[in-house]
């Protein structure tokens, strides 16, 4: 079952919507709400009768379905619950809506009689498409009517705002509100529109004077110096890009030596050194200054010579150090190159056109030489890239006569490596010890290197013993290209110290070999570690030496003491018989 009601339904009134009966008396009668909104406006009696109990809103909700249920005494469903349908229809209940507190819209000046200028769009929220939802448009009131009423026209239904008697100036004045009046065909709403005069770009800048004379400047004066103040003015509307002024060089200064700033404010023009000038290029520029707008003109307006001014900058020489064709010179030779090579060359010219004389500054090492006329640089003492791998020196240029001033570069020399250097061990192995007596054949390992770069010899040594004698007791095997082991091939091995030569082959071009010598000490250990014989190793006395030389030290001590004693003996007898002699004398009595 489908039902259409109108959205008209009052607060406190029951209004009939529809009636189901079942056919047999005694029915009990309900709805259920298929959706379960938070309201439900429908109502049924025990006669079927189906009410509108609360208003209806469209715009709140177009439609509802639920369903009507016949039960007997019991609450046994007497037959299948009937659906019905109800849509709301719509009333024009709505006023229209503006879009906004103000509609702002902009138009040129220049604009044409009929121009399209924007588009007011207001809302309805009556149903679409519906007699209550068509809007009229209509401008009831223009403020300020200057330079008269009804300069603007809107189409009654789109809302489109159109010119309707002359285009605008803004000289009038800037801006125009609009009171229009948007209607449907019960209610009215006062909406306002805001239209913005832009100005366009119809007054070309005019320069203050056409000729800013002349002006003479040495030729070094310093990069970002204000040389010369320009202005022109433009009459359309302040800080806009219609009355904003942009300054160009168009004659004159083909090499961008100069360049000109503007202030924003003043549109007043700097102009300023951008590279160094250069009286032996031009003596004399004869510029021509163009001002222009950032926006074009409108058509028909082309700029003149009011726009164009000149100026006059003359240059004076300035006696100038001689100048570098670089400020680093790069070259790369072998190591191994002979005396008297040449490495390199620097160049230099002098301004004014004098000869140069090169000379060297840094040479640390006294390998360089360079030809004060030519400025070629050459080798005069073996060079080592282990030594300095890059090596940096200063060129000096020197201008011969005049004021002798003089500029300076950097030279930077190169060197690639030779095979040049022998192997040698990574380290200083002072601690290579074995433990005595030794139970079976044992090994330790060793690293080799050299100082040559090792992109150029790849790290692949090879390893052999420097003496063939030893080739029944010692053996070296290689681990890798820089390591290997040294191993003993049976135990009958002194408690001492053993020197391993061992040669290392580099496997360069050309291959360099180097011998070295691993001292292996033979000891006793104690948890691992050498204790005795200490007196195996240089320098630390055996046991033996040590007891000798304490006995001796004991010895001679006795020797002394027993002197000692004797002397003191010897003296104290002498004196004995001395008293006994004495006492024999008898003394003269009177």
């Amino acid at each position: 079952m489908s039902c259409t009601f109108r959205s008209t339904t009052k607060r406190g009134q029951f209004h009939l919507l529809e009636k189901v009966q079942w056919n047999d008396p005694g029915a009990l009668y309900s709805l259920v709400d298929k959706e379960k909104p938070s309201k439900f406006p429908f109502s049924i009696d025990q006669e079927g009768n189906i009410y509108v109990t609360q208003p209806l809103d469209r715009e709140e909700k177009d439609a509802y379905v639920f369903y009507a249920v016949a039960k007997d005494e019991h609450g046994k469903p007497l037959a299948f619950p009937l659906q019905i349908q109800v849509k709301v229809k719509d009333i024009n209940d709505n006023p229209p809506t503006c879009p906004s507190a103000v509609t702002v819209l902009e138009v040129q000046e220049n604009e044409q009689i009929g121009s399209s200028i924007g588009t007011l769009i207001a809302h309805d929220m009556d149903e679409e498409n519906n007699i209550n939802s068509v809007l009229g448009y209509r401008i009831v009131d223009q403020t300020p009517k200057v330079p008269r009423d009804g300069l603007f026209l809107v189409q009654s239904y789109s809302g489109t705002f159109q010119l309707a008697v002359q285009s605008l100036r803004k000289r009038d004045t800037p801006q125009y509100n609009l009171t229009v009046e948007v209607s449907d065909k019960d209610f009215k709403t006062l909406c306002f529109v805001q239209v913005n005069i832009i100005d366009i770009n119809d007054q070309i800048p005019i320069f203050e004077k056409p000729d800013y004379g002349n002006l003479t400047l040495p030729e070094d004066t310093a990069i970002g110096t204000v040389i010369l103040t320009i202005q022109a003015t433009d009459v359309d509307e302040p800080h806009t890009g219609s009355s904003k002024i942009l300054y160009r060089i168009t004659q004159g200064d083909s090499e961008g030596r100069l360049e000109i700033e503007t202030d924003p404010e003043t549109n007043t023009g700097y102009v300023k050194v951008k590279k160094p000038l250069d009286f032996e290029a031009v003596a004399a520029h004869n510029i021509v200054f163009q001002a222009e707008n950032p926006e074009p003109l409108v058509h028909g307006v082309q700029y003149n010579a009011s726009s164009s001014a000149t100026f006059r900058l003359i240059v004076t020489d300035v006696n100038e150090a001689p100048q570098f064709s670089q400020q680093v010179y790069q070259a790369k030779v072998s190591e191994d190159v002979a005396k008297g090579t040449k490495v390199g060359n620097v160049t230099a010219k002098d301004p004014e056109g004098l000869d140069i004389s090169y000379s060297l500054r840094g040479d640390k090492r006294g390998w360089l030489k360079i030809d004060p006329v030519t400025g070629e640089i050459f080798s005069v003492a073996p060079l080592d890239r282990e030594a300095e791998s890059l090596y940096r020196v200063q060129v000096v240029a020197t201008e011969v006569g005049g004021s002798s001033l003089s500029s300076m570069a950097q030279f930077h020399l190169t060197l690639m490596d030779v095979n040049d250097n022998p192997p040698r061990l990574a380290k200083e192995y002072t601690g290579l010890f074995f433990c005595h007596p030794p139970k079976a054949p044992e090994s330790l390992i060793f690293e080799a290197t050299d100082d040559d770069q090792q992109s150029f010899r790849g790290r692949h040594f090879t390893f052999s013993l420097g003496s063939e004698s030893l080739q029944k007791d010692w053996e070296v095997s290689k681990i890798n290209g820089t390591h290997a082991s040294l191993s003993t091939k049976h135990t009958g091995f002194e408690e001492r110290v053993y020197h391993i030569p061992v040669r290392i082959n580099d496997g360069g071009r050309p291959p360099l070999e180097g011998t070295v010598s691993l001292p292996v000490t033979f000891c006793k250990c104690v948890e691992d570690r050498c204790f005795q014989p200490a007196g195996h190793m240089p320098g630390i006395p055996t046991v033996g030496v040590t007891v000798g030389v304490l006995l001796t030290t004991f010895l001679v001590i006795g020797i002394i003491l027993a002197v000692v004693f004797f002397q003191i003996k010897k003296n104290k007898g002498q004196h004995n018989v001395e008293s006994a002699q004495a006492s024999e004398v008898k003394p003269l009595r009177n």
